[in-house]
């Protein structure tokens, strides 16, 4: 399991232990960003799906924040960028 692997693994718990996950997708992009200043500190760039019911009645800019306090331990040593994508069931369509 390489570095990133488990970093994400740690993500996941910490999204499930804050918010009723119904869908959860965490990619590993660090790649794309080869030779980026960023890169060089060891935080990868991840992106996030999320479909939680927590999200109800917030609007984006909440929802990152709610997401940002979760992971909060992670930043920036584990996460140098992190693309979020956050819904709740209803505006979920898979």
């Amino acid at each position: 399991m390489s570095i990133n692997q488990q970093r994400i693994a740690h993500f996941e718990a910490d999204l499930r232990s804050a918010f009723q996950v119904a869908k959860l997708a965490i990619d590993d992009e660090s790649h794309l960003h080869a030779g980026h200043a960023g890169a060089a500190s060891g935080g990868g760039h991840f992106k996030l799906t999320i479909v939680a019911p927590e999200f109800e009645g917030m609007n984006k800019v909440a929802r990152h924040r709610a997401i940002y306090a979760a992971l909060n331990q992670h930043f920036p040593e584990a996460i140098h960028a992190l693309t979020i994508l956050a819904f709740t069931p209803s505006e979920s369509t898979n």
